[in-house]
């Protein structure tokens, strides 16, 4: 490759790149400024951190987004993991191709389609919308998410091992705790982390499945900003980021980990 390439392609990279986090990062920035224009800089502070903690509709809103993403997660992880043994390990039974679209199917539906979907279903229903509906929402979004995470990783799990420990006395739900899941625990907590940062970031499903008294941290950030950017707006979103950005890297950390191990 010629020097003139090289250089383009790096050119390109970094104009991909400027282009993709730029905003996060003037975002991260103004979160520390002292003035409270947003738009001008009017030194370093870390005032409008402080002042979060004063502000009860915003620590309200980040309490039900982090209790919503730890329930739906841990369901979305436990329903995946069932879904994957049952596509992974008991053929091909008749309404496997059925089960397979059904599960898949939030991959490919617009979030606003499956938001009104779920709307009209608790509607239909007759029950009313709060956290249960909004944890309810978030599961069916991420379920597929988990689902496919985990049987790419049960997939790769020799099922001549498991017959093995059946052959010297365990149950098959024996031999699969003992065996399979060990192997696939670190796609397991991949899988987790993926549906707790989908559902802490989601605002398009919560606005259809959630209620008053359950409104979720992202709802509250866009009903604030539509009335005008404040330097708290800033620093909560900054925190929001930073968590989200933890979970993607523990996530990448456990791919990683599990590569290393297979490899």
């Amino acid at each position: 490759m010629s020097a003139a390439a090289s250089w383009a392609r790096r050119a390109t990279l970094l104009i991909g790149f400027v282009f993709l986090y730029a905003p996060i990062a003037i975002l991260a920035i103004m979160s520390f400024n002292a003035s409270r224009l947003v738009s001008v800089w009017g030194g370093f502070s870390t005032k409008w951190y402080a002042t979060l903690l004063d502000n009860a509709q915003l620590l309200h809103s980040a309490k039900i987004s982090l209790a919503a993403a730890l329930t739906s997660a841990t369901i979305a992880t436990l329903l995946g993991l069932f879904a994957a043994i049952a596509l992974a390990r008991f053929g091909r039974f008749r309404t496997r191709l059925l089960f397979f679209g059904a599960l898949h199917a939030p991959l490919v539906l617009p979030e606003v389609v499956l938001g009104l979907a779920l709307l009209s279903c608790f509607v239909a229903l007759g029950v009313g919308r709060g956290f249960v509906t909004l944890v309810i929402g978030h599961v069916t979004l991420t379920v597929s998410f988990t689902t496919v995470a985990i049987l790419a990783a049960l997939r790769d799990c020799d099922p001549a091992l498991e017959e093995a420990a059946m052959d010297l006395g365990a149950t098959p739900l024996g031999a699969f705790l003992r065996v399979a899941l060990p192997q696939i625990a670190p796609a397991a907590i991949a899988a987790f982390l993926l549906a707790f940062t989908l559902s802490l970031d989601d605002l398009v499903i919560a606005s259809f499945a959630t209620g008053p008294g359950a409104t979720t941290l992202p709802m509250r950030i866009y009903s604030q900003v539509r009335l005008g950017v404040s330097p708290q707006i800033n620093a909560i979103s900054t925190l929001l980021l930073a968590l989200v950005a933890l979970a993607l890297g523990v996530a990448a950390l456990v791919s990683y980990w599990r590569g290393r191990r297979m490899s």
